[in-house]
């Protein structure tokens, strides 16, 4: 349970993850910064990481939901470019018409505390020295605790052995001191990779730009420490609201109540307990006078 109850979450302040998670020396914590608002739904993030991962294929069905064929996130889509159509005006011109397409490559959030990291009873989701959330398949057991533990979603089961897959961040490009292959791939930096801290100040200037710009709607979302996961990994600029996304608008770390929960547990127990002790001295007393 390092991730949720570490010594910088009871102390009040933002955690530094990895050093939580028992690395001394760990380098900066690093993330994603997705612009949508420059995302030209051009999938070769998609293609990246699948070909850098080995991810096996998967979206080759036509589901009718404009140019998006894989729908969501899964065990074998670990990124999703979302086409979202609007007939919504294009631009400042609010008297004008037309189709608005919102796309955005959706990714795990590495979330701040997570709680696939909570209820993982092998150790197969562990926190790396980068702050990032990845998974062991060689350790995995299938339970599945993780899947629904996700207030977001991310992590899938494949139906082949029941093992949960999801994005590593590509932990081994960073090991090398390279950037993750969807980063790499993005012909317009939609993705961009990098400390998160200097992430969170250029997204920021990035959402100042908009709106002086007329684009009034820019957001940042998962960018906030003090929202219910501590703040995301990975975050976004959005151009409407987080459910047109299909990303949940506050979204809150499923196990935030484990603490809380395990300490009544444990008065309810030594109440139980006491009260057994007191009926048998009592049932003591009474045997005595006979």
């Amino acid at each position: 349970m390092g991730s949720l109850i570490g010594r910088n979450l009871l102390a009040g302040s933002e955690p530094g993850v990895a050093a939580d998670a028992g690395y001394a020396d760990a380098p900066e914590r690093v993330g994603f910064f997705t612009d949508t608002s420059v995302c030209i739904g051009c999938k070769a993030c998609e293609v990246a990481c699948k070909e850098w991962n080995a991810v096996p294929e998967d979206g080759l069905e036509f589901t009718g939901m404009s140019y998006d064929n894989t729908q969501g996130l899964g065990s074998d889509t670990w990124r999703h470019v979302a086409f979202i159509e609007q007939d919504k005006p294009v631009g400042t011109d609010a008297a004008g018409g037309g189709l608005r397409w919102l796309m955005s490559s959706d990714v795990c959030k590495h979330c701040t505390h997570a709680a696939c990291l909570d209820v993982c009873p092998t150790g197969s989701l562990f926190r790396t020295e980068f702050g990032t959330v990845v998974v062991q398949q060689d350790i995995c057991n299938g339970c599945g605790y993780c899947v629904p533990a996700c207030p977001y979603g991310v992590i899938d089961q494949r139906k082949e052995d029941g093992r949960v897959w999801k994005c590593t961040l590509c932990y081994d490009r960073l090991g090398a001191g390279q950037e993750p292959a969807c980063a790499k791939a993005c012909p317009t930096d939609s993705i961009q990779f990098g400390p998160l801290e200097e992430l969170r100040e250029r997204a920021a200037a990035r959402v100042d730009q908009l709106h002086d710009l007329g684009v009034d709607d820019a957001r940042l979302y998962g960018a906030d420490p003090e929202d219910g996961v501590g703040g995301d990994g990975a975050f976004f600029l959005l151009l409407d609201e987080p459910e047109v996304y299909g990303l949940p608008p506050d979204p809150v770390v499923t196990t935030r109540d484990l603490p809380s929960m395990w300490r009544h547990a444990g008065a309810a127990a030594l109440t139980l307990l006491g009260g057994a002790v007191a009926v048998f001295a009592a049932h003591g007393r009474r045997g005595g006078r006979r």
